[in-house]
């Protein structure tokens, strides 16, 4: 989780990733690389997904964004996001299809 913005990463494939509604609503910032795609609510400034550059193939969901009652059954996992480029490899399989 980022200490600072209160983001839970859920890493799900993109195939098993469907925004239903809302897309209207959220504008997008690249920056450096421009890998990763950041969305965010234009009225509150929510980051609610994106495309992490870690993980191209897949869309990390903030799960504190789900709504009472509509979020899966989490199993968290500590990340040191403050040195995240000597971790980043690990994240790298959260985006793939189990077979």
């Amino acid at each position: 989780m980022c200490r600072r913005s209160g983001y839970l990463h859920l890493i799900v494939p993109v195939a098993h990733f469907r925004l239903l509604a809302g897309e209207e609503s959220l504008t997008a910032y690249r920056f450096n690389t421009g890998v990763a795609v950041h969305r965010f609510c234009r009225a509150c400034g929510i980051k609610p997904f994106y495309t992490p550059r870690s993980n191209p193939d897949g869309v990390s969901v903030n799960a504190n964004c789900f709504d009472d009652g509509e979020a899966p059954d989490l199993i968290v996992t500590e990340f040191d996001g403050v040195n995240w480029e000597a971790n980043a490899a690990a994240l790298a399989h959260k985006s793939k299809q189990a077979d």
